[in-house]
C-alpha cells in the first residue's frame, strides 16, 4: 500500500510540474501577445463633447481663446482633418473605444434598443486590453458608450462621476498618486462641455454655469455658409422640423444665431480652462517626459452653418473634430498642423495600442498614426474615410446617411428624399455651398465615390445602407445586386 502511495505521489508530482510549465508558457505567451514590456509610457486621453474642429484658437479662429489646447499643439501635432465615424455621442464613443464602425457594433443611435454593444466587443475595449497589458486604467467623467456614466465591465476604475466639476481636480489627485508608481497608467478625462450648448438652445439652465448674453456687436459674425443651399437635403429639413426640442431654432433670428455662436465659444473656453489644470499638473508632477497626451472629441456642432445646430447631420461642422497628440518624440518642426485624413473612431484604438507596445490585431479598419508622428516612411494614409449617421428618437423619421471623404472630394448620400445625394470639392468649396452632383465635369469622380461607397458597404457588412446606394452612371450593375435580401 505504501509503495502504491509513493508511486501515486511521484506521478502526481510529475503531472503538476508539467502543468506548471505549460501554465507558465501560456501565461508568457499571453503577455507577449499583448506586448508587455518595461518601457510602456503613460497615456492620458482628454475628451470633450460636441467640439467642432474649428473651435480652437490655434486653428485660426478669432472668436475664442483656447490657450491650454494651443499649448498642446506647440509641442505636439494638430491633425486638422480628423473625422468621427458617427456624429453622435454613443455611436462615436463606442467606436473610439473599440476601433470598430458603429454599424458593426450594433450601436446606431443614442436610443434604447439601438445602442447595446455586444459583450464580445466590450471585452476588446481599450480599458480591458490595456489592463491586460499591465496598465492601471482609470476613467473620469462622461462615458456614454453606451451608459452615460462609467460602469463595471469596461476595464476601467472610475475616479469621477459624469460632470465637468470637479473632474480636473479628481484627475489631478489620481496623477499625484501615480508619481511614485512604476506601473504605467491610462487615464481618460472626459468632459461634457461644450455640449451644454444643447441646453442653451432650449433656453434651459446650464449644468456648470450660465453664459450671459452680450451686446450684438460683441458676438461672432454668422458663418459664410449660414444660409441653406438650394440643394439642402429634404430628409434633413424634415428631421429638423420634426424634432423641435433637439432643433429649437426655427424661430431664430440672425441675432439669436450670433448669440448661439457666442455661447458656444464661451463653453469651449470654459472646458479649455479645466483641461489646462490637468496639463499643468502633468508638467508640475514631472510626468510629461513619459506621458503621451491625446485630445479629441466625439463630434462637432452645426454652430449656425447651414442653419443647423447640434450634430447627426453629415456637414463638416458636425463630423470634423480636433485631434491633437503630444509626446516628447513627436516631430513637430514640420507640419505642426498635419493635413492627413484621420478617423478618431478607427485610428485612436490602434494608435493607443501601438504607443503601449501592444500588438495590434489583424482585421481593424483603422491605422496607428504613431509612425506618422515619428516621421517614419512606414505610415500609409487612408485614401478615404466613411462617416455614418442615423436620426432616431420619438419624433425622428429614422433617416440614415453615409459620407465618403477623400483628400479633396466629399460624397454624401442620405437614404431618402429630394437632394439626398451631395458631392463637394472641399478644396474649392470647404463650406459645402455648391453641390456638384449634377456636374458633367465631375461625373467621373462622382461615379468613383459612388462605387467606393458600394464596395465599402459590402466589405464592412453594411447591408442595410447598401440597399440605398446609387449605382455609378457607367456601371452595368443591376439594382438587384444591392439587395442581399429583398427587404
Amino acid at each position: 500500500m505504501a509503495k502504491n502511495r509513493k508511486e501515486m505521489v511521484a506521478k502526481y508530482t510529475v503531472i503538476m510540474k508539467k502543468f506548471k510549465i505549460t501554465f507558465l508558457i501560456i501565461l508568457s505567451s499571453f503577455a507577449v501577445s499583448f506586448g508587455q514590456n518595461k518601457n510602456q509610457p503613460n497615456i492620458v486621453l482628454i475628451m470633450t463633447d460636441q467640439h467642432q474642429a474649428e473651435a480652437l484658437s490655434v486653428a485660426g479662429n478669432p472668436n475664442l481663446s483656447t490657450p491650454n489646447l494651443d499649448k498642446l499643439v506647440k509641442t505636439g501635432i494638430h491633425f486638422k482633418n480628423a473625422y468621427v465615424t458617427f456624429p453622435l455621442c454613443t455611436p462615436s464613443r463606442s467606436s473610439m473605444f473599440t476601433g470598430k464602425m458603429p454599424h458593426n457594433l450594433g450601436v446606431n443611435s443614442n436610443e434604447k434598443g439601438d445602442k447595446e454593444m455586444q459583450p464580445k466587443d466590450k471585452k476588446t475595449g481599450l480599458g480591458h486590453v490595456l489592463k491586460q497589458a499591465g496598465y492601471h486604467c482609470v476613467y473620469g467623467g462622461k462615458w456614454h458608450a453606451h451608459e452615460a456614466d462609467m460602469v463595471e465591465g469596461n476595464g476601467f476604475e472610475k475616479i469621477a462621476d459624469f460632470g465637468d466639476i470637479p473632474l480636473a481636480e479628481k484627475s489631478i489627485n489620481y496623477l499625484k498618486l501615480r508619481t511614485a508608481k512604476t506601473q504605467p497608467f491610462f487615464l481618460v478625462a472626459s468632459f461634457d462641455n461644450p455640449h451644454n450648448i444643447c441646453e442653451w438652445a432650449r433656453n434651459q439652465p446650464l449644468p456648470y454655469g450660465n453664459i450671459p448674453p452680450v451686446p450684438l456687436s460683441e458676438t461672432p459674425e454668422l458663418p459664410v455658409n449660414f444660409k441653406k443651399s438650394e440643394t439642402f437635403p429634404e430628409a434633413l429639413e424634415i428631421e429638423q422640423n420634426a424634432s423641435v426640442k433637439i432643433y429649437p431654432t426655427k424661430q431664430y433670428t440672425e441675432a439669436d444665431w450670433r448669440q448661439y455662436r457666442h455661447a458656444y465659444y464661451r463653453l469651449v473656453e470654459k472646458v479649455d480652462h479645466e483641461i489646462g489644470k490637468i496639463i499643468d499638473a502633468i508638467d508640475d508632477l514631472g510626468l510629461r517626459d513619459n506621458t503621451i497626451i491625446i485630445f479629441t472629441s466625439d463630434h462637432g456642432d452645426g454652430n449656425a452653418s447651414h442653419g443647423w445646430n447640434q450634430k447627426t447631420a453629415l456637414f463638416q461642422e458636425s463630423i470634423k473634430v480636433p485631434f491633437i497628440v503630444n509626446y516628447k518624440n513627436a516631430k513637430t518642426s514640420e507640419r505642426k498642423h498635419n493635413p492627413t485624413l484621420i478617423s478618431n473612431g478607427l485610428d485612436l484604438y490602434p494608435t493607443i495600442l501601438d504607443f503601449a507596445n501592444i500588438t495590434i490585431p489583424d482585421g481593424f479598419l483603422g491605422k496607428s498614426i504613431k509612425p506618422l508622428l515619428e516621421n517614419t516612411s512606414t505610415f500609409k494614409p487612408h485614401d478615404y474615410l466613411v462617416v455614418e449617421t442615423k436620426f432616431e428618437g420619438k419624433q425622428a423619421h429614422g433617416t440614415q446617411g453615409r459620407a465618403v471623404i477623400g483628400n479633396r472630394y466629399k460624397y454624401v448620400l442620405y437614404d431618402w428624399g429630394k437632394n439626398r445625394e451631395q458631392f463637394f470639392d472641399l478644396k474649392e468649396d470647404p463650406y459645402e455651398m455648391n453641390n456638384l452632383i449634377y456636374s458633367k465635369h465631375h461625373i467621373k469622380n462622382i461615379d468613383q465615390f459612388r462605387q467606393t461607397l458600394i464596395d465599402w458597404c459590402k466589405d464592412t457588412n453594411d447591408t442595410k445602407f447598401l440597399k440605398k446606394a446609387v449605382i455609378p452612371s457607367t456601371s452595368k450593375m443591376y439594382s438587384s445586386e444591392l439587395f442581399d435580401k429583398p427587404y
